[in-house]
């Protein structure tokens, strides 16, 4: 049965959401547009912002309805509808069901919605133009929230799904049914209510748990960055291009903040979860978040120096609404489809690229139109900004920030100059760079640098410990940064002229931002979210660094045995070859100070805490899908003392995933172990295996593992054509390249823990197979058990050999034994050393901590003027 009631009630709610989007957009620019006779009649202007409220209340209980819709149909895996198909399956636990609302672009633009209502009600709560009009405080509410309510009306128009037509398509519905979205597929012709058993699950990379946080996070910080926006147009608007500042800044901080966490969750998953061995990798997505976010932070230092001078104020005009303009364009590049030979981050084209350029362009035109009406309105200075004042520094770090944006900007761009060339009748062709990280990272570090460095500068100029004839603070704590960072770069061996610059910046700006935290806390550790913040920046670029610049690869290839023969050897100077070492199954091997083993393949059970062996789990084949990735149990489970799960039951499996156990042994004898992980998933190309690493962490470096290649999964159990050997005892034979040695036979009174029957009988052979550095034995049985002839193999997993005892022959006193040889296991493993990585996460910390003190002090102080009452007129009976 289609269950087609939740899917039109969410589909309802899409419209209820979109209609009274423009009727409380309508409603409050009605209140911002008021004349003196609408002011004066206040009966009136009160119901219009009920009207705006109570439409952006009930848009806001529509939006939580269409949340609860989508739940409701993926948590209940109705298959019936193509979102809920496409981006979850049976088989995942119930935080990636979660993850998977957000999976597709409808369920992402419906998370920023959702956010988008979150703060618009907070922002009508403490911004009431009621209460502003008995305290002095401006009439925010009603212009800021035109903005908010008219953001929130595109937002609503990308889920509205409505075509006019056959072409014509606004937006993309979640809860389109799938006989819709694949109208074109044969068992929909032939039965339109055919419901798939189960969905096609989600993308291995992405069940990770940093994934069911990280898009929240981010789109939260896409949502905060409509504040600063908003409140900046409604400041022009009502010819207040200054006081704007005051409410938007708390807001900026936290902004910058949020969004820098959810972009560095990013890089952490992409470090956790991806095996190009790093944290970021200037994937133009990536960029396309990091350049509002680089902007956003130049437009708070505008901010900050606003209230004296007119440049900083035009500047941070400017750089308010370019940060939300470039979220705009950063939706537009990794919605439209136009990155999709450029990234492998981006969604595909669902139809919206055409409402996506609307959606983009109409904002930025009413910014730039009414700045344009509205420039004149700002004072020009008086006096020019003196080189020793803190305005001047501030400006010079906002104007080095945006430089940097705009050179990753620039780049980033490539594929959108190419097809705007193409809109006009030429093909530029311009190319990403061939290799983008040195290319982005050749200017970046000179522009971090230089931030740094002013950072430094800055806190000292901003809190008058250095001026004109006084740099008595800055040359100390040059004298100190040498010191230190001479030591660094002797102790890292540094030798690039770059690295040095950005070492000793960095180690500049933490000396002098420590200095100024000193001071300041003493007086009011209040004041001190700024040298915080720096304090993490300079700790993120020396992690960043030493991380990338100085990591090492310890898997180094001494063997000389020749691993890949693919492009790579050419190309890459036999670079794989090199780079990769190769682990058999239980056989040590020696790798820069570790004895390594690898141990073998585990699985994970849903309620086992740790990962078990392959072997203990039998999947089952074919099965239901409520069944799908569950297996028999082949052993009593147990961990610790605790039995989980008896032989013979139903396991629940984790989908495909298998844990490679890669056994370190350390010089000093103490061992550790590391579990690097493949999935297997024909849909990812690639061979359809999918590495991921496991890192060891320790205070000065993370040890990153990850299997580059492993046995064909397809050819498991493919044994080679049997070999008969007829042997006596004692004898010497060879099998698989193995030297092997029959040594006697030994009677036995059971088989694998099953006793004879006293008419029964069975004997063991002996046989040793000797491996380079160690020995096996081998004990196929042949039994006689009511009067019938058995035959039991033995098989060793680490030699790929299986042995059968298939005749005695006691006139001759020659056994037979029959042989058959299949792949060993073994895995190629990549390692590497990421030193001082630490210090980036770290870094990251203090930085949220910083935005945080910088955040509640100035929204303290937004509030503190908020609430001050207006002074009482002197004859006034109020």
């Amino acid at each position: 049965m289609i269950h087609t009631t939740v899917g039109n009630i969410g589909h309802l709610f899409v419209i209820i959401s979109f209609v009274t989007a423009l009727m409380s957009t309508f409603a409050y620019l009605r209140i911002s547009l008021a004349g003196n006779e609408l002011l004066q009649n206040k009966r009136e202007i009160t119901q219009w912002r009920w009207l705006a409220r109570g439409a952006f209340y009930l848009h806001g209980v529509a939006i939580f309805g269409i949340v609860a819709c989508l739940f409701y149909i993926i948590s209940n895996h109705y298959y019936e509808y193509h979102y809920a198909w496409n981006y979850s399956s049976r088989a995942l636990p119930a935080e990636y069901i979660i993850s998977s609302f957000w999976h597709g672009q409808e369920g992402s633009f419906l998370l920023w919605l959702f956010w988008n209502v979150i703060l618009g009600i907070v922002l009508i709560q403490t911004n009431r133009d009621d209460r502003a009009q008995s305290r002095s405080s401006r009439q925010w509410e009603a212009p800021m929230m035109t903005v908010f309510a008219l953001v929130q009306a595109f937002l609503a128009s990308m889920i509205l799904g409505v075509v006019f037509g056959d072409t014509f398509k606004v937006g993309s519905s979640p809860f389109i049914l799938m006989r819709d979205a694949l109208a074109e597929m044969p068992i929909f012709t032939s039965n339109p209510n055919y419901i798939p058993e189960d969905g096609k699950g989600m993308n291995p990379l992405l069940q990770n748990y940093w994934m069911v946080i990280h898009p929240p996070t981010l789109f939260l910080g896409y949502a905060t960055t409509l504040i600063p926006f908003a409140f900046c147009i409604a400041g022009l608007w009502k010819n207040e291009p200054k006081e704007w500042m005051r409410p938007a800044l708390p807001w900026a901080l936290f902004s910058a903040m949020v969004l820098g966490v959810g972009i560095l969750m990013g890089g952490y998953w992409a470090y956790e979860t991806l095996n190009f061995g790093g944290y970021w990798n200037w994937d133009p997505v990536e960029n396309s978040v990091l350049v509002p976010w680089m902007v956003l932070i130049a437009s708070i230092h505008a901010m900050l120096i606003a209230k004296k001078s007119s440049t900083g104020l035009k500047t941070a005009i400017i750089l308010s609404v370019a940060t939300f303009l470039l979220i705009l364009y950063s939706t537009f590049l990794t919605r439209s489809g136009i990155l999709g030979n450029a990234s492998v981050h981006s969604f595909t084209d669902l139809g919206l690229s055409g409402q996506l350029l609307i959606y983009m362009l109409v904002f930025v035109a009413m910014a730039v139109v009414l700045i344009s009406f509205k420039w004149k309105l700002i004072e020009k200075d008086e006096e020019e900004t003196s080189v020793y004042s803190k305005e001047f520094w501030l400006f010079i770090g906002a104007i080095v920030l945006c430089l940097a944006g705009f050179q990753v900007l620039n780049t980033t761009s490539f594929p959108v100059y190419n097809k705007i060339g193409e809109a006009f009748g030429f093909s530029p062709n311009i190319a990403m760079p061939a290799d983008q990280v040195a290319h982005y990272n050749k200017f970046q570090i000179w522009f971090f640098s230089a931030i740094a460095l002013l950072t430094g500068i800055g806190q000292f100029i901003w809190w008058r410990k250095v001026g004109k004839g006084n740099l008595n603070s800055l040359i100390t704590s040059g004298i100190i940064t040498m010191f230190i960072s001479g030591g660094l770069i002797a102790y890292g061996d540094i030798t690039k002229p770059a690295f040095m610059v950005l070492l000793t910046t960095s180690v500049f700006a933490i000396v002098a931002n420590s200095s100024i935290l000193w001071g300041v806390v003493r007086g009011n550790y209040k004041l001190s979210g700024g040298a915080v913040a720096h304090i993490g920046v300079a700790l993120m670029l020396i992690g960043i660094l030493f991380s990338s610049g100085y990591s090492k690869i310890v898997s180094l290839n001494n063997t000389g045995l020749l691993i890949s023969k693919g492009d790579d050897f050419t190309k890459n100077d036999n670079k794989e070859n090199k780079e990769n070492v190769i682990l058999w199954l239980n056989q040590p091997q020696k790798m820069s100070g570790y004895l390594l083993t690898y141990r073998g393949q585990r699985i994970e059970i849903r309620d086992v805490p740790d990962y078990v062996p392959r072997n203990w789990v039998e999947p089952i084949v074919g099965a239901t899908p409520e069944l799908s990735f569950h297996g028999i149990a082949t052993r009593d489970i147990e961990q610790n003392g605790k039995l989980y799960h008896k032989k013979g039951d139903t396991v629940a499996l984790h989908p495909e995933n298998t844990y490679y156990e890669v056994e370190y042994r350390e010089p000093g004898g103490k061992i550790f172990t590391l579990y690097p992980r493949g999935q297997i998933n024909e849909q990812m190309g690639a061979g359809g295996f999918l590495p991921s690493p496991d890192i060891r962490r320790m205070p000065g470096k993370d040890l990153y593992t990850y299997v580059a290649t492993v046995p064909d999964p397809s050819s498991e159990g493919t044994w080679s054509p049997t070999e008969t050997y007829r042997i006596a005892p004692k004898d010497t034979f060879f099998v698989n390249d193995y030297v092997a040695v029959f040594d006697n036979v030994i009677q036995t009174r059971e088989i694998e823990g099953t006793p004879l029957g006293p008419n029964d009988a069975a004997v063991k052979a002996v046989v040793r197979v000797l491996d380079k550095e160690r020995e096996y034995t081998l004990s196929p049985a042949f039994i006689i058990k009511d009067r019938m002839v058995g035959r039991k193999a033995e098989t060793n997993e680490e030699l790929g050999l299986r042995l059968q005892l298939n005749e005695i022959d006691p006139r001759t006193g020659l056994f037979t034994f029959t042989a058959n040889t299949t792949q060993r296991d073994y895995i190629v493993m990549k390692a590497k050393e990421m030193p001082l990585i630490n210090l980036l996460w770290i870094g990251t910390f203090v930085l949220v901590i910083g935005f945080s003190m910088a955040a509640i002090r100035r929204y303290r102080e937004f509030t503190k003027m908020r609430d001050k009452k207006k002074p009482t007129l002197v004859g006034s009976s109020q």
